[in-house]
């Protein structure tokens, strides 16, 4: 998984040819730290079709804004430089972010 930042968001993110899907997380987010294994191991299943990146909004609290994410966990699905869809708190599941990421590919 890319860790991205307000450097390499565009770049990794809205202008990547591949859909993405990324992990708004906190480090004091047990929920987010719970889910962070199986995320990764999720982008290396879906990678070459699907690129996973994660988002500490810690350290990126103005890009977390611009993105207008309120709490997390968030996951964000973009394709084709385009946020398609957003997930966050109690719908944040491996089963909600498996079957979006899914979703991208269709």
């Amino acid at each position: 998984m890319v860790e991205v930042n307000v450097d390499n968001f565009e770049a990794e993110v809205t202008q990547n040819s591949l859909p993405v899907v990324v992990d708004l997380w906190g480090p004091k987010c047990g929920p987010c730290l719970a889910l962070m294994d199986n995320v990764t191991a999720m982008g290396d299943e879906f990678e070459g079709r699907v690129k996973f990146c994660k988002l500490n909004v810690m350290e990126n609290r103005r890009l977390a804004i611009t993105l207008k994410v309120m709490g997390v966990p968030t996951f964000l699905f973009y394709k084709a430089g385009e946020l398609r869809e957003r997930i966050t708190g109690d719908e944040v599941t491996l089963e909600a972010i498996r079957s979006r990421a899914e979703k991208l590919l269709g």
